[in-house]
């Protein structure tokens, strides 16, 4: 099926596009991919249960479509950053947990209320939450977060029993329910840190004060992707995976396969034109690159309006099974790569229309996101999650909605 990213609507698609033409580019998202990478992590994480992250589109993924496959596989939450992402799991007729945690004084807490959206408070969102649990006439559930070492949201640890209190008011008044306690982990990425240790010690030390002030939480988390893989004592009763439902590894210097993982999303096209040029012919703008003797040049259209980093001139590309760096300057549309001497206006061989590959599941030596990120200087979580709207994403291996339990 072919989703667009921008919108909820779903049109008929196959391998290729009408009239049996290949589509000029598209993201492919292979949700048994996501499945299996659920099932591995709720395997490593039992008996704790599975929140899928599908924050921000779901990477880029789609958040719909993912979340339904998450589901089916075994997630029993689903976790978004904005109430905005999470009524749109509500209005697809998602009825599985959901927990949204990044708020400002303008976000809708009566409608997160009304549509039973879980809400992460940091403590200053009490009183904006208890007015519209008033209002619609309805407790709202809540998950206290505690910063134990990040820095960003989350109550810090010298406020907490005044948090603590300021929230068992409102629960005994029957305005909300204390339903979790949270926090998150700064650098589970590199398992020989030492703050993590910490971060760990300073949440058993909350919950113990929050056990004190009354408070039974459904549910304790604080594992991250890379937590989840490697760090046991933090699984607690739920673990929040983003990263790692699509199949990439938090871990420098750990590929996909080796923590179990398979990615879930190729991004690809077809070469939009192929020229010989002769040597010295400067590419793209700036000319910062030359041909060094007679060569083709293949053009790829994809560019940082496409999600491409403008920076990550160097990176692969795979055509034919060979894989070709990107040569000059990245544009906005499209980028270049160099194919070697083709001599296509001789009767040599020519790519035009040959799909080209910018990064997959790495099969056969074919480019990866981590690839990408290394060109670009950032990491693999960017490269899938900015792949941008105008790169229509395209469904492999769907089943219906009802397979899952996701739709009610």
């Amino acid at each position: 099926m072919m989703y667009p990213a921008a919108t909820g609507d779903f049109r008929p698609s196959a391998e290729a596009g009408p009239g049996g033409h290949v589509e000029e580019r598209s993201a492919v998202i292979d949700l048994e991919a996501i499945r299996h990478n659920v099932r591995r992590l709720a395997a490593v994480a039992s008996p704790a249960k599975v929140m899928a992250v599908v924050k921000a589109d779901a990477y880029g993924h789609g958040a719909i479509p993912v979340a339904r496959a998450a589901l089916s596989a075994g997630a029993s939450w689903l976790g978004v950053a904005h109430i905005s992402e999470a009524l749109a799991l509500r209005a697809a007729g998602i009825e599985a947990p959901v927990l949204a945690w990044l708020h400002t004084p303008e976000s809708n807490f009566a409608a997160a209320v009304a549509a039973g959206i879980d809400i992460g408070c940091s403590g200053w969102e009490l009183g904006r939450i208890a007015a519209a649990a008033r209002e619609q006439e309805r407790p709202a559930r809540i998950h206290l977060k505690v910063d134990t070492g990040l820095g960003r949201n989350g109550v810090t640890l010298e406020a907490w029993d005044t948090v603590l209190g300021e929230a068992m008011e409102y629960q005994d008044q029957g305005l909300l329910r204390v339903v979790g306690i949270f926090s998150h982990l700064a650098v589970a990425d590199e398992p020989d840190r030492p703050e993590t240790d910490q971060q760990l010690e300073a949440f058993r030390e909350v919950l113990a004060l929050a056990q004190d002030a009354g408070v039974d939480p459904e549910v304790r988390h604080l594992a991250n992707t890379p937590a989840t893989l490697s760090r046991p004592d933090t699984h607690f009763d739920l673990v929040r995976v983003g990263l790692g439902i699509y199949g990439l590894s938090p871990f420098e210097g750990q590929g996909s396969a080796e923590v179990g993982l398979r990615p879930a999303m190729t991004v690809r096209a077809v070469i939009a034109h192929c020229k010989d040029v002769p040597a010295g012919q400067g590419v793209s703008y700036g000319l910062h690159y030359r041909t060094t003797g007679p060569s083709t040049l293949g053009l790829v259209p994809l560019g940082y309006a496409d999600g491409v980093p403008r920076v990550a001139t160097g990176g692969p590309i795979r055509v034919g099974g060979v894989t070709y760096p990107v040569v000059g300057r990245i544009a906005m549309d499209q980028m270049v790569i160099d194919l070697g001497p083709l001599q296509v206006t001789a009767g040599g061989p020519s790519l035009l229309g040959a799909e080209a590959v910018m990064f997959g599941d790495g099969a056969g030596g074919g480019p990866t996101a981590e690839d990408w990120a290394r060109a670009a200087g950032t990491n693999n979580y960017e490269i899938v999650t900015r792949i941008s709207p105008r790169v229509p994403r395209r469904y492999i291996n769907e089943v219906p909605p009802s397979d899952g339990g996701a739709v009610q």
